[in-house]
Order: C-alpha cells, then structure tokens, then sequence
C-alpha cells in the first residue's frame, strides 16, 4: 500500500510540473510580446475556469489536497494573465 501511495504523489507531482511547465511559456511570451491574435480567448476562459474548479477540488477533499491548490492557483493565474491581456487586444485597443 505504501508503494501505490508513492506512484499516486509522483504521478501526481509529474502532472502538475507539465501544467505549470505547459502555461508558463505562453504566458511569458504574451506578457512580453503583448501579441494574442493567434489564441483562442475560450480556450484560455475554460482552462482558466478548469483551474478554478480544480482549487475548489482541493479545498473540499479531505484531507486538502495542497499540490493541487497550488498547481491550479499558478495555472489560474497564468489563464487569467493571458485571457487579460487578450481581452484588452481584442476589445480595448482596437477601438482607439
């Protein structure tokens, strides 16, 4: 049992590091460049809103699920960074 617990946590641990590893360079690149007219504004909404759920998730298992929390708090943050950013491209800019 102790061993199935050990692969649950790594498992668990390797997908988290390939969410934040798998947002982070997109939100990098559009924090620098500004440029968001090649992203879905849905997609960004839904794994953004993912996220949300997820951190509930996390809070309402029992024990609280820290890893997941955490995970989904910096991929929540990252959507909502990119989904700003494209927000004001799309519809703020253009109107100047």
């Amino acid at each position: 049992m102790n061993c199935a617990l050990n692969w649950f946590e790594i498992i668990g641990s390797l997908a988290a590091l390939c969410m934040i590893f798998g947002y982070l360079p997109q939100a990098i690149r559009t924090i620098r460049t500004r440029q968001t007219d090649a992203i879905a504004l849905p997609t960004f909404l839904l794994m953004g809103l993912g996220s949300i759920f997820f951190v509930i998730q996390g809070f309402l298992s029992h024990p609280c699920n820290v890893p997941l929390i955490v995970t989904n708090c910096i991929t929540g943050a990252c959507s909502a960074i990119v989904f700003g950013i494209k927000m004001y491209n799309d519809y703020f800019r253009h109107r100047k």
